[in-house]
């Protein structure tokens, strides 16, 4: 059976992320920082739950610790957990970039030994077009008119942390993508998005890839972005 650990998948994509993946067999681990409600989501889907707050190096670590007690070894990592920061300031900057990158990179590390384990170790990043170049310069790309810098910057780093993940650990794939402009209470300010099925289905797709899978790529439904 497949092992998964999807972060932040109390809700929104991560949480049908996980529907879909149980549905195919997976054994999903759902990651959360309040524990109520992730216990809560793991019942009702049939998951398990660890408790989980990217932004917490000990929880982090407990987290993997706990996993790998009990099955030995992780094949699929999501990095889901994320926050959008309207505002502009210093603060605000350091939230986004704790959980939507640096988050990226504490999961990761505390995840390496136990993907390593794995016959077919693979790490999904939600990522956002809006951290990309060729997106938000592009008039006819929804991204060109969002005023969302500190995300877009964080959603930046962590496509390209996960560039350099995929070049030093050759064999784990790697990949982040643009999952869609998506209905969930992240964007419920902006009244925008399509229902969560539709994107989790991405997701889906990247974290079941096979050995000969692509890594190092940003993609969406349709297939690689530009950058």
């Amino acid at each position: 059976m497949t092992v998964t650990l999807i972060t932040g998948a109390n809700k929104g994509i991560g949480y049908e992320t996980a529907r879909q993946l149980l549905e195919l067999g997976h054994d999903v681990y759902i990651g959360a920082r309040d524990v109520a409600r992730g216990e809560a989501a793991a019942a009702a889907l049939g998951a398990r739950f660890v408790q989980l707050d990217v932004t917490d190096d000990a929880s982090v670590s407990s987290a993997l610790t706990a996993i790998g007690a009990a099955e030995g070894r992780l094949d699929v990592l999501v990095h889901n957990a994320g926050v959008l920061e309207t505002g502009l300031d210093g603060p605000a900057a350091l939230r986004s970039f704790d959980t939507n990158a640096v988050g990226i990179v504490r999961v990761t590390e505390a995840a390496l030994p136990l993907l390593r384990k794995s016959s077919n170790p693979t790490v999904v990043t939600i990522s956002s077009s809006a951290g990309s170049f060729w997106a938000v310069n592009n008039p006819e790309r929804p991204e060109f008119g969002l005023p969302l810098a500190l995300y877009s910057a964080s959603k930046s780093a962590a496509t390209m942390l996960t560039v350099h993940y995929a070049k030093s650990q050759p064999g784990i794939k790697f990949n982040a993508l643009e999952p869609g402009t998506t209905a969930t209470d992240m964007t419920a300010a902006f009244g925008i998005g399509r229902p969560v099925e539709e994107s989790a289905r991405v997701v889906v797709r990247l974290a079941t890839l096979d050995p000969t899978g692509p890594t190092g790529t940003f993609q969406d439904e349709a297939g690689e972005l530009p950058w």
